[in-house]
């Protein structure tokens, strides 16, 4: 018997063929670092499955997230960030498995954890979404959490606690103000001091760790373009601080520090492609650990100095790898295919001892899991089981990649239902990744999950704008917002026709913050392309954003679109308001009450407008959710919401056309 999905259609052969010749005699003008082989869309298959099925929504959202974890200081427990109540509060568990106790019950978001020596758990938590944070500590082995900073007016995050368990650096930046700080606390009279005073208004810190000693921090200096980026030693007594990198208008940033202190490990750019490497700290000079012409990420060090782990991207794939530093030799670690991350964002992903380490990993299959890498028998296993027995059978991702209509190389990932017939009949869905300095990784995807388990055929383009394919493709939307990237998602809506699957006249799109706004500016600015849309929490108007935003986020608007009075006309050019009364297809919008980026009032202008206009139009507001959803119940609705709303504008019956 022939497998369900595996004939070619003479539809498809034709509509692959028109595209394939369309776009083979354009110049490419964004490659992208490395060069990657055209996919044919009539070789894309829909796999077959006896046992095919929706995945649950409830459930999809019931298999946890994981923030990040990090080792208790004897090394007998650890403590991870998961919403297994449905918000994400901290937990503890035994270091050699066992069942979680919950430390933190908060209705907000608490994460980013650091353990001092002493068994205090510090961690940061906003409020309802406002991204103001404070620094909270709550005993490792239970009672009242105590909030260390208590500054309504001051975000405090990303802490470290000094080897010696004195002192807790982390970063600071008042409400006000564009600039991040570098400050530290002594923990034992809570008295803060900020070591950093930045006067450019174009330049912003960021901290990497202490050295052993607790007397010297390395931090990183760098503007909010992500463009230039130098490494500072610090003094924490005096302050005083010494570049150890010129500014060269390259990015070298510093992520993790040796207990020397001799030697960063740092992430810099060669010909624009981010490579991992080791700074001599009295030389300035960078030894790369594993040139290679994809992207990499510096992660962290050993307490011993002698490993080095850093992150391979492939095209949204990411494989950690572990350089000695002795033997000069990088060996990836003994973890299954996926993206993978250490989970510590405070260099307490180490055992004490140096023999293990806590990795975050997820596949487009498996959901978040914390695992433990024995580094000593290089063998992993996983700590937690955060997934759910009813999602099996999920339909595979694969990685492609399209020409854009100026013949730029486009990657994206591809999810196929299973069972389909090659009839042209299926809906296909678009899925916009937010940033727009961002990247869809190929990890477990909730919304593309949810589509492709129902029918939908469902791709996730990386556009130009993209990280993880090079600094010239990461700047090529710049003040052009909406215009090129736009043409890399409605190619994908090319690609999903020409596969022979997809019904050209019934696809969406769909995403959130600059996905949302990708999704904005696609229905209104090419309306015959989309069918439906969904918008969370997208930008709508960047002249008005800019004004209500926070001064970093200014600073960052500045770099993609530029001043909004100098460049008036590109503000005008890429607001979706601009192309509103174009829109045809019925739009849902969905929106928190408290985004601090995107105001409610935003969204409401644009269920007005298109009322207004006799579209159709619907919309829900969250309370207390600021930019993004994180409270579970308010996750599952919006996205049954989207997929109630697809299927009633795009699986409908061929005869009824759009």
């Amino acid at each position: 018997m022939a497998r369900i999905g595996s004939r070619t259609s003479p539809l498809a052969l034709t509509i692959s063929a028109i595209l394939l010749a369309s776009t083979a005699s354009a110049a490419p003008v964004l490659e992208g670092p490395p060069p990657r082989a055209l996919t044919n869309p009539a070789s894309v298959i829909s796999p077959a499955s006896a046992n095919a099925g929706p995945a649950p929504i409830a459930d999809l959202y019931a298999a946890r997230s994981l923030t990040d974890a990090s080792w208790s200081a004897d090394g007998r427990w650890v403590i991870l960030g998961t919403n297994l109540s449905g918000r994400v509060n901290l937990w503890r568990m035994p270091a050699d498995g066992g069942a979680p106790v919950q430390l933190t019950v908060s209705e907000d978001r608490n994460y980013d954890v650091a353990i001092t020596p002493a068994g205090q758990v510090i961690y940061q938590a906003d409020l309802a979404g406002a991204e103001i944070y404070d620094l909270w500590a709550v005993p490792l082995m239970g009672g009242a959490p105590v909030n260390l900073t208590a500054t309504p007016e001051v975000s405090e995050t990303s802490a470290i606690v000094s080897p010696d368990g004195k002192l807790m650096a982390f970063e600071s930046r008042p409400k006000t103000a564009s600039s991040t700080e570098i400050a530290v606390m002594d923990l034992a009279t809570r008295q803060v001091r900020v070591l950093t005073h930045e006067q450019a208004p174009d330049r912003t810190w960021s901290l990497a760790g202490f050295t052993q000693d607790s007397r010297t921090l390395i931090a990183n200096r760098g503007d909010f373009e992500d463009k230039v980026s130098t490494v500072r030693s610090i003094d924490v007594a005096s302050g005083e601080a010494k570049a150890l990198t010129a500014e060269t208008g390259a990015r070298v940033e510093a992520n993790a520090v040796s207990p020397s202190g001799d030697n960063i490990e740092v992430t810099f750019e060669v010909d624009g492609v981010r490579q991992a490497g080791l700074l001599d700290a009295a030389t300035g000079k960078i030894r790369p650990l594993k040139p290679d012409a994809w992207e990499q990420t510096a992660e962290d060090v050993s307490p011993d100095g002698r490993l080095v782990i850093f992150g391979g991207n492939v095209d949204g794939r990411e494989t950690l790898f572990a350089f000695d530093t002795v033997s000069g030799t990088s060996r990836p670690l003994p973890l299954p295919p996926g993206f993978s991350a250490v989970a510590s964002d405070s260099h307490e992903g180490f055992s004490p001892d140096g023999s293990k380490l806590l990795v975050s990993h997820q596949s487009s299959a498996a959901s978040p899991e914390l695992w433990v890498v024995d580094l000593k028998a290089w063998k992993a296993r996983p700590l937690t089981h955060l997934g759910l027995a009813s999602l099996s059978g999920l339909p595979p991702s694969q990685i492609v990649h399209y020409r854009s209509a100026d013949g730029t190389l486009i990657s994206a990932i591809l999810w196929m239902p299973f069972n389909l017939e090659r009839d042209g009949h299926a809906p296909g869905v678009v899925l916009p990744h937010g940033g727009p300095t961002g990247q869809t990784i190929d990890t477990f995807n909730r919304i593309a999950l949810a589509f492709a388990s129902r029918g939908y055929v469902t791709l996730a383009p990386n556009p130009r704008g993209s990280t993880g394919y090079g600094r010239a493709f990461e700047e090529g939307n710049r003040k052009d917002l909406g215009g090129g990237d736009l043409e890399d998602e409605v190619a994908g809506a090319k690609f999903l026709a020409a596969t022979g699957y997809v019904d050209a006249r019934r696809i969406g799109i769909t995403g959130g913050s600059y996905g949302g706004y990708m999704t904005l500016m696609a229905v209104s600015k090419t309306p015959n392309v989309w069918a439906a849309g969904a918008e969370w929490y997208g930008i709508i108007d960047w002249a008005h954003m800019y004004v209500t935003e926070a001064p970093p986020l200014q600073a960052y608007q500045r770099g993609l679109i530029g001043d909004p009075v100098q460049d008036a006309a590109v503000y005008k050019s890429s607001s979706p308001m601009t192309y509103m009364h174009q829109t045809t297809a019925p739009l849902l919008v969905l929106q928190g009450d408290n985004d601090i980026r995107v105001p409610k009032s935003q969204a409401e202008e644009v269920v007005s407008t298109l009322k207004a206009d006799g579209r159709t139009v619907d919309a829900h507001f969250y309370p207390n959710e600021g930019h993004g959803f994180v409270k579970r119940e308010n996750q599952i609705d919006a996205l049954e919401r989207t997929i109630a709303w697809f299927d009633k504008y795009l699986k409908r019956s061929a005869s009824e056309g759009r």
